[in-house]
């Protein structure tokens, strides 16, 4: 939208370029206001619905321990889009976001109840290096097997200078 000044002889100005930065921050600072007041933001992409794909490598690992098999839950899925894409959208791995969210005020807000857990990892390989990276790490390989879990939902978001890059979240629970 462009707005006119009028002076005393009819003719319209353009705004200066003062009042269009003031115009610019404005803008800006309301839309910062708003996407701070947001609980839950879902990014979108390549990395979404990735659960289904998982499904046998994560019942295969379970079944060598005497575990049941996990399955992919939606609201889990989305739960682990949202941190995959904090983490790509801060390019850093991290279970808290800069909003001071932690896991369990994310898991409140994204509508999951009971026990949970996350494995999250970055790097440049694909989803079987993942699993083999998660077993060999005892946390990580302790989340997956946990007997307590039979549900799951898997994303990752890329990063966006680096399109190889990952960035990983995983998502157990009840």
């Amino acid at each position: 939208m462009t707005t006119a000044n009028t002076s005393t002889d009819s003719r319209c100005r353009e705004p200066s370029p003062v009042t269009n930065r003031r115009l610019l921050v404005a803008g800006l600072a309301a839309l910062a206001m708003l996407a701070a007041c947001s609980t839950v933001s879902v990014p979108t992409g390549a990395g979404a619905g990735v659960s289904s794909s998982a499904t046998a490598t994560l019942a295969g690992l379970r079944a060598t321990a005497g575990r049941g098999p996990l399955t992919p839950d939606s609201q889990l899925e989305q739960a682990a889009l949202q941190q995959a894409g904090y983490m790509a959208s801060r390019e850093r791995m991290s279970h808290t976001t800069g909003w001071g969210k932690d896991f369990a005020s994310r898991m409140k807000d994204n509508g999951v109840r009971g026990a949970a857990a996350e494995n999250i990892a970055e790097g440049r390989f694909d989803q079987q290096k993942l699993f083999d990276i998660w077993m060999n790490s005892q946390g990580h390989r302790r989340n997956i097997l946990d007997p307590d879990f039979s549900r799951f939902g898997l994303a990752y978001v890329r990063d966006g200078r680096d399109p190889n890059l990952r960035y990983w979240a995983l998502v157990l629970g009840k």
